[in-house]
């Protein structure tokens, strides 16, 4: 079998499961999970071979006319880099980790065959947009996705939360859709083909007519997709779907599309100074906004989904300083450790029984409740806060090592400025992760909160999954630096001795301070009765929110004490942490400057379609209703009367003509 056709097969193999897992869903039940497993680990298994045929040498590179346009041609490509190759193993790997995970997760779903078939369409899609030779065929993958995640994110629809949020994911990401598909269509006009070789030719030869354009539309839907500021808000609420569909979307699919795609199609941002110093900012603000926002929330999810929007700009902000390897690098430690983090948050969330206590706040004794998850996560966050030897240190250190060549100097596609404000941003973010990864450890396995009720030990599909992921979480990055540059563009991926200082230097410092302020905050603040929760002094909304949830749930309704109030997060944000805890209020900047004007404009259009329009079309209704009243006044039936009017009539023509006549 060819390379071509394996090729074909990786992403054409999650798609047929998803198909038959639909139709064969309520029919033949005893086929959900092997339907839902199978295809993505077979994947798994093609991508693989796909990966050591390409090598990391010439790329394959095939395709056929799809539909002739009259224009620009769309053709069916498949284009297999080292970058594809080693992407696709990691969409594959994790998609199969989820959907193992959830067989034990979500064993008592009635909506569980649905769901299963639309995490291997979700697959099926990543899969396209990564081996893709053509913009409009990626363009598809990257649609379906976006359909995909409207549904998962709204699983659970029997709850307000999850359909806001489902709707909020998808509306958002149109908007960065919008521009994104016009910025295709400029590209293709410009290159003359849709063909990403043909693009990538036509920009080397400098066939771009409208570079700076092109790159900032193409941006705001990279924006949108892989959660950067301004359009990063739809990614926090969508915690509201499974946790499994979490681990899915931030390491392998959906917000990777953006990161992957840019550094597909880096020459073409690159043919812009301006471009490059806008995706500069953009992941220098989506770094520290995320950094401080997660500091500061208190459910776990939430945590984990700022520390992904940080993360992603570590991603794009390699991209900005012009080194696509060291994002991608990046991606695929990031797509290891992530999926670990959320899945062995979803272990903490199923011993407590229910999504909805997830709260780290309210969380107690859950070290030798769930020790797989305890010792997993603690490699995870590990890896998070890039301590070495874990994966995260290696592939963050490539990208300040990267930021920090530009800075200091050496020639690259960005401007120096970009540089810099890539290297402050990105050692700043990294003692807030830091921090925050130590504030989410003490939280969650030392904190002091009420206890949930014992649901006893997790399934062993789950379990089986946390120390699957735990091993490149650990050594991925200490193999890959070295043997990743041949498979990418060849510059150098290893550790550099300055920024490695500074930032495991920062590292350590954040996580002392979270710590310090823990002991701190423990010491200071004992457990607050929730019938006290009213009258504290600091008007806690945290606290009026636990109360609130307690009262509805009846596991939690007889614990008097419901929250741990010692926050190491409250004492090093100070008068930050009621801002970064709502993200800086950015819903509300939204709401004000679009949702409420399109509001007015719609009731406007409203009141002027009733009071206007629908007044001119019962005037025009009402005129011949009064025409035809009259005249079936004048219809009596009488006789005599129509005599009489018609002699009324012969009289007044007679006077009239015989005036007329004597004037003349």
């Amino acid at each position: 079998m060819t390379t071509t056709t394996l090729a074909a097969l990786v992403p054409l193999l999650p798609f047929l499961g998803a198909v038959a897992g639909l139709l064969l869903g309520r029919t033949a039940p005893g086929f959900v999970r092997p339907l839902a497993v199978l295809p993505p680990l077979a994947s798994l298994v093609l991508a693989a071979l796909v990966a050591v045929r390409q090598g990391g040498g010439r790329a394959v590179d095939a395709s056929t006319l799809l539909t002739p346009t009259g224009s620009v041609p769309v053709d069916l490509a498949l284009y297999v880099d080292g970058f594809a190759a080693l992407v696709a193993i990691l969409v594959a790997f994790v998609a199969t980790c989820v959907q193992i995970y959830s067989t034990g997760y979500l064993r008592d779903d009635s909506r569980y065959p649905s769901y299963a078939a639309l995490v291997s369409l979700f697959t099926s899609a990543m899969l396209l947009v990564v081996y893709s030779g053509d913009l409009i065929v990626l363009l598809v993958g990257w649609e379906v996705m976006g359909i995909c995640s409207y549904f998962l994110v709204g699983h659970y629809w029997g709850t307000p939360e999850a359909r806001a949020a489902s709707l909020k994911a998808f509306l958002v990401t149109k908007l960065g859709d919008v521009p994104f598909l016009i910025g295709l269509f400029a590209l293709g006009t410009d290159a003359g083909s849709f063909r990403i070789t043909r693009v990538l030719g036509a920009v080397a030869s400098g066939g771009l007519d409208h570079p700076t354009l092109i790159a900032l539309l193409l941006l705001a839907g990279v924006a949108g997709k892989s959660a950067q500021f301004p359009l990063h808000t739809w990614l926090p609420d969508a915690m509201a779907g499974p946790t499994p569909v979490s681990a899915l979307i931030h390491a392998a699919t959906m917000v990777a599309a953006g990161v992957y795609f840019t550094a597909r199609l880096l020459p073409v941002f690159e043919a812009s100074a301006a471009a490059m110093t806008v995706l500069a900012v953009m992941a220098a603000v989506t770094m520290l906004g995320s950094g401080l926002a997660a500091l500061a929330q208190d459910d776990i999810k939430r945590v984990l989904a700022y520390s992904t929007i940080g993360q992603l700009g570590y991603m794009t902000g390699a991209l900005a300083v012009g080194d696509r390897g060291a994002a991608v690098f990046h991606l695929l430690a990031h797509g290891a450790f992530k999926a670990l983090l959320f899945l062995a948050a979803g272990a903490v969330i199923h011993a407590a029984g229910t999504n909805s206590l997830a709260a780290m706040s309210r969380m107690s004794h859950l070290r030798d409740r769930v020790p797989d998850a305890f010792w997993t996560m603690t490699v995870a966050l590990l890896a998070l806060a890039a301590i070495p030897p874990f994966s995260g240190f290696f592939s963050k250190e490539s990208v300040l090592g990267a930021a920090e060549r530009l800075a200091t100097g050496h020639p690259g596609p960005a401007p120096g400025a970009a540089g810099w404000i890539v290297l402050v941003a990105a050692l700043a973010t990294a003692l807030l992760t830091a921090a925050y990864a130590t504030r989410l450890w003490l939280l969650a396995f030392r904190g002091r909160g009420a206890e949930a009720p014992d649901h006893g030990r997790q399934p062993l599909a789950m379990t089986v999954v946390l120390w699957v992921l735990a091993v490149p979480s650990l050594a991925f990055g200490a193999l890959a630096y070295r043997t990743l540059p041949a498979w990418f563009d060849g510059g150098s991926l290893a550790p550099t001795l300055l920024t490695s200082i500074l930032g495991t230097g920062l590292a350590v410092v954040g996580g002392l301070l979270a710590y310090g302020a823990w002991q701190r905050a423990a010491a200071r603040a004992p457990r607050v009765p929730l019938g006290a929760v009213a009258a504290h002094p600091e008007g806690d909304a945290g606290l009026v929110e636990a109360e609130a949830i307690a009262a509805h749930e009846p596991a939690y309704g007889d614990i008097a004490e419901a929250r741990d109030p010692a926050d190491p997060g409250r004492l090093l944000l100070g008068p930050l942490y009621g801002p970064a805890a709502s993200g800086f209020h950015l819903d509300a900047v939204y709401s004000a400057l679009f949702v409420r004007p399109v509001l007015g404009a719609a009731s406007l259009v409203r009141f002027l379609d009733r009071e206007v329009v629908d007044t001119y079309v019962r005037g025009a209704a009402a005129l011949p209703r009064l025409l035809g009243a009259a005249v079936r006044r004048a219809q009596t039936g009488n006789v005599q009367t129509y005599v009489s009017a018609l002699l009324a009539g012969t009289v007044v023509l007679t006077v009239a003509v015989l005036l007329v006549a004597s004037g003349a």
